[in-house]
């Protein structure tokens, strides 16, 4: 059974930092592309940042760039979105996910549940 299980939200004041982490099962991590996105009330899913299977590049939504850091552990099946610097904008459910192509129109996209992350004051 996979699973991608989001932990690390809450509630902090702008300026401040949190770090998520993303534990997965039920497939083979370190092949898999992973990805931090959110979805703020009213808007949708944006992506965040993501990561190549082998950790070795990632990429940054321009509104986080410098601020937010994505990294994984293929040991321990877990991948990581610190956030430093937030702001109110980063309000937001931040969402897991777990994606491999492995042939034409063939896609395994997996996601978590979510975590909440407030930034206020």
């Amino acid at each position: 059974q996979v699973q991608l299980v989001e932990s690390g939200g809450g509630l902090v004041q702008p300026g401040g930092s949190l770090r998520l982490s993303c534990a997965a099962s039920g497939f083979t991590f370190s092949t898999h592309f992973m990805s931090w996105y959110r979805q703020a009330p009213g808007k949708e899913r944006e992506l965040v940042a993501g990561i190549t299977s082998a950790g070795d590049s990632t990429n940054y939504a321009d509104s986080v760039k410098g601020r937010f850091t994505i990294s994984r552990d293929n040991g321990k099946n877990t991948v990581f979105l610190q956030m430093d610097s937030l702001k109110p904008e980063d309000t937001a459910v931040y969402y897991c996910n777990a994606k491999r192509e492995y042939g034409p129109g063939k896609r395994q996209d997996y996601w978590g549940q979510g975590t909440q992350v407030t930034v206020s004051s």
